[in-house]
C-alpha cells in the first residue's frame, strides 16, 4: 500500500502474545492501525497496562480502550470469583469449554470493532483468534469468524449501501503458539512487554499454571526463543490444590 492511500484496520488488542503478534502483522502490511482494547473488568486487567505500553513502543498512534463491565453479567472465572483452573493437562484443554470462557466475549468485542471500523471506513478488522493452541473457546473457531464476517456485511449502513466491505482478518488462525511467537520475533515484537496470565499475583507476575500461562510457556519452549515472562514463585506440588473443572 502506498503511504498516501493506506487502508485503515481495526485490531482487537489485549496486550497478550497473540494480539500483539496480530498488531505487528497488520502494521507490517502497511495498514493505518487502530488498536482497540476492552477493559471488561477482568481479573487480569494488568493486561490493559501491558497494551498501553506496547502501543507506545510500537508507535501505534490510535489506541482506544473501551470500558465494558462484563463482570455485571458474570458467568466466567475471569469476571467473577469462580476459581481459575490450574495445572490442566495440555491434551485436555481443547476438549472442553473451560470456566475462563467469557460469555459471547469475541462477539461483543468484534461488534465494537465493527462499529469503529464503519466510522473509520476501515475495511479490515484483525483478531488474534487461534484454532490450534487454544483453550477450547467456541468463539475462536473459523466457523464463528466466517459467520461474523457475513453478519458484518449485512449489519452496517456502509456495507449495505455498497461503499465498503468488511473483512475479518485472522492471520494466526492455523498457527501453533510456537509459530506465532517466531512470526512476532521476526517482526521485532518484544514479548517481555506482553501479558497472558489469567490469574496474576498482586505484583502482576504470571501464575505459570493457568491454561494461558501453560500454552504461552509451551509456545516459547517449542519456538526456541527465550521466555521473558516473569512468573510468581511456585509453591511445592504437595501444597497445591488441583482445580480442573
Amino acid at each position: 500500500m502506498s503511504q498516501s492511500k493506506r487502508e485503515s484496520a481495526v485490531v482487537l488488542f489485549s496486550g497478550g502474545v497473540d494480539s500483539t503478534t496480530c498488531l505487528a502483522i497488520a502494521q507490517s502490511q502497511g495498514y493505518e492501525v487502530y488498536a482497540l482494547s476492552c477493559h471488561y473488568h477482568q481479573r487480569h486487567e494488568v493486561e490493559i497496562a501491558a497494551a498501553r505500553r506496547i502501543v507506545e513502543r510500537m508507535g501505534i498512534r490510535h489506541h482506544l480502550v473501551l470500558d465494558l463491565p462484563l463482570d455485571r453479567i458474570g458467568g466466567s472465572a475471569l469476571t467473577s470469583d469462580l476459581p481459575v483452573p490450574k495445572d490442566v493437562p495440555l491434551d485436555v484443554m481443547a476438549e472442553r469449554i473451560p470456566p475462563t470462557y467469557v460469555p459471547a466475549r469475541n462477539t461483543i468485542f468484534l461488534s465494537f470493532a465493527l462499529a469503529w471500523a464503519e466510522v473509520l471506513k476501515a475495511g479490515a478488522i484483525f483478531i488474534g483468534a487461534n484454532a490450534v493452541d487454544y483453550s477450547g473457546y467456541p468463539d475462536c473457531r473459523p466457523e464463528f469468524i466466517q459467520a461474523f464476517e457475513t453478519l458484518a456485511n449485512l449489519a452496517t449502513k456502509e456495507t449495505v449501501e455498497g461503499s465498503m466491505r468488511i473483512r475479518i482478518e485472522v492471520p494466526l488462525s492455523h498457527l501453533t503458539k510456537a509459530q506465532i511467537i517466531r512470526k512476532g520475533a521476526e517482526l521485532g515484537v518484544d514479548y517481555g512487554l506482553t501479558h497472558s496470565c489469567y490469574d496474576p499475583d498482586g505484583e502482576g507476575r504470571a501464575c505459570g499454571r493457568c491454561d494461558s500461562c501453560r500454552l504461552r510457556r509451551k509456545g516459547f519452549q517449542e519456538s526456541g526463543i527465550p521466555d521473558p515472562t516473569v512468573y510468581a514463585p511456585t509453591r511445592p506440588a504437595s501444597a497445591r490444590r488441583k482445580d480442573i473443572p
